[in-house]
């Protein structure tokens, strides 16, 4: 996501599309490392998503985003 964003911060063909990521890509840089260990911390623990083919939608979308430095950051667009 942060190469994503940087190029679409340094690209000059939208103005609109760069100046609205400009921020997203500073923060995904600013905060690159604390967002790789939240990411590293959630890994290895067994999750229970109560079903295999129909989980609960609430657990499954809290447990497959858990760094909430990124998900913050992205909320934001």
């Amino acid at each position: 996501a942060l190469y994503w964003a940087k190029a679409l911060a340094e690209q000059n063909k939208d103005k609109n599309i760069k100046e609205r990521f400009i921020p997203v890509a500073n923060q995904l840089e600013e905060n690159e490392e604390k967002i790789n260990n939240e990411l590293i911390n959630a890994q290895g623990k067994a999750i229970d998503l109560k079903g295999y083919y129909m989980p609960d939608d609430q657990i499954a979308f809290k447990e497959m985003r858990p760094s909430n430095t990124f998900n913050s950051i992205i909320d934001s667009l």
